[in-house]
This record gives structure tokens, sequence and C-alpha cells, in this order.
């Protein structure tokens, strides 16, 4: 059995309150999440990264952020730079494709360096959904291109960058978000292509890179695999197309609990989650009574989930930042080198 349960949860500000301590110290989330409502000083970041895991009483609890580049990107100016989407990533590719694999390498590992001098050890990256025509903007520049096999060298690229520097990469929306016409915070998206469309184009950077220590579900309806469930609370597409067509068998975590494309109370939506297979439910607003509502769903990590979740912790290393301003330098002359 573990010491800690099978979830991942925010907190509210820039410092845990002690109703926030006291509540992990009694249901022992496996793991933290933090977002731009977290992010402050330099040493606030650091004391509040090292507060979530004196909490649970372990120090190398994972803490998980979204820091992608663009728009989806927590940490920011003086903490981190600004960097560039995915979809610049994927220009540089179509120009020089070495130099963009190289690119999207050096980006992951300034992330990486960005991300573990406060402590903060897993990044939700890469973005492996390849969107089609029309798709809702919900990923837009996110997804790295509109092609599968670009999709898988940049992902590749950006995971190896992620791992070198010390960082977990999350990959996602498994199995794929990339067709959805509607904002999965918002509303339920819902996939009428056919299965051999999916895997011919949705399913395959995943599969690609089933190897992977973890990945995040999308909340998204697949007609063709089960028409009544969203992927994150879909046994079938958990067990027949994520773990059985795709090969992943990482940890899986779910996307937010909190998302609109969810139907039930958050006691349900968390009991679904599990029931589907996914190892753990990520909840990130931090809001007590629905962190009480999924901690009561949410049983010790043990089994395979456990296995999966120790095997994730033993892919990082220490890391290095001794190259950190060549590396910048030679990050920015990728792009000048194809403008």
């Amino acid at each position: 059995m573990s010491e800690s349960k099978s979830m991942i949860l925010g907190a509210t500000g820039k410092t845990l309150t002690a109703d926030e301590i006291a509540f992990y110290r009694d249901e022992r989330p496996w793991g933290f999440i933090l977002f731009a409502r977290n992010i402050g000083e330099p040493s606030q970041v650091s004391d509040l990264v090292a507060s979530m895991r004196e909490s649970v009483g372990r120090p190398d609890a994972p803490v998980f952020i979204d820091q992608e580049g663009g728009r989806v990107q927590r940490m920011r100016p003086p903490l981190a730079a600004n960097y560039p989407t995915a979809r610049e990533l994927g220009r540089v590719f179509a120009r020089d494709p070495a130099l963009g694999v190289r690119a999207a390498w050096l980006m992951s590992r300034l992330h990486a360096m960005d991300l573990r001098r406060y402590g903060i050890t897993a990044d939700c990256l890469p973005v492996l959904d390849v969107p089609i025509s029309g798709a809702h903007d919900v990923i837009g520049d996110r997804a790295y291109a509109h092609d599968p096999q670009t999709v898988i060298a940049l992902g590749q690229a950006a995971s190896d960058g992620l791992m070198a520097g010390g960082v977990l990469p999350v990959m996602k929306h498994i199995p794929g978000h990339g067709r959805a016409f509607a904002d999965s915070h918002k509303a339920l998206p819902e996939v009428t292509a056919s299965l051999e469309e999916l895997r011919t184009h949705d399913f395959v950077p995943f599969k690609a890179l089933a190897d992977l220590p973890m990945a995040m579900t999308a909340h998204i309806v697949f007609h063709a695999v089960d028409p009544e469930r969203p992927a994150t609370t879909s046994g079938k597409v958990v067990r027949d197309i994520i773990r059985g067509e795709i090969g992943f068998d990482g940890l899986l975590m779910s996307d937010d609990v909190s998302m609109h494309a969810l139907s039930g109370d958050f006691s349900e939506r968390a009991e679904a989650i599990l029931a589907a297979g996914c190892d753990l439910v990520l909840h990130c607003h931090g809001i007590m009574p629905e962190m009480q509502a999924v901690a009561e769903k949410a049983p010790e990590l043990s089994g395979k989930s456990l296995e999966r979740a120790n095997r994730a912790l033993a892919c990082l290393n220490p890391g290095d930042d001794t190259e950190e301003l060549a590396a910048r330098a030679e990050f920015e002359e990728c792009f000048a080198a194809v403008a």
C-alpha cells in the first residue's frame, strides 16, 4: 500500500491556508498542481512547493504545472521567459526538420531549468493532439502541427528535453483532443469520426510515445468507441484504446475533474474516473468542498497504479543548469535561422 491517495490537488493562493495544510496532511494527495494564481515572487514559489510537500510528509511528492509556452504558461517573467507556441516550433520544423527538433528539445530543456529551481518536477507537456480543420481553438496553436508525424517528432523532442532537465513530461490529451468542436472546459465535445480515422490520425502520436511515464486524458466522447461516456470516465476507452491499442502503461491521470464536460457531482465524477481505470483524479482549483468530495472517493494508491506512480518518479534525475545561457542563445538562433 501507498502513503498517498489517488489524486492530485491544487491550492487557492500563494501560501497554504491552515485548512489546506490540515486537509492535505489528513487526505495525503499523491501530488499537487500549480496555476498562475499560485505564482508570485521566486522565494514564495519555492516556499509554497516546499510547504505542499511538507504537508504530506513526502519530499518526493510531485508538483505539476502547465508550462507549454504561448497562452498556456503559468510562470511568466521574471520567473520564466515568455516562450513561443507549439505551432511556432512546428513552423521551424516545416522549414528545417532537424532545427525544429532541436528547438523543441531546447525549449523543454529551458522549461526544466525554469521549473526545477522552484522545486517543480512535472510539466503537462507535450500536447500530442492533432487538430483538424475547423476544430475549436482550445487546442489551436498549442498543437505542433496538423499532421501526426510532425507532432511525433516534436513531442518526442519536447519530452526528451524535459527529462534531460529532471522534469517529468505528461502527454496530453490522450487519446486525442484535436477533433473537438467544443471547449471541454465549458461543454462536452463529441467526436463522430470512424475508428479507422482515429487510428490513422488522432491516436498515432500517443501510440508512438506510449513509453512516456505519464499521460492526461481527454474529456471527449468518441462515438466509435463509447457513445455514452467521455474518454476520462469510459472503461472501454481506457481499457481498449489507451491501454490496448495505444499501448500506454504509464501513470494515467484525468484532466481537471472540475471541467464542465463531466457530469454529476464531484464524488460521482471522481468515482467514475477511477472506475474507468484512470490511476489519478486531478482537481485543480483548490476549492475545499470539491476537494473533500474527491478525497472521499479516492482510495489509497496501490497495486498497478502504485507501480506506475513509482515507475514515473524513478525517471527523475537531478537536472543540471550549468549550460543555461548557452541553451537560451542556441534556442534563439533556431528561430533566427528560419526567419
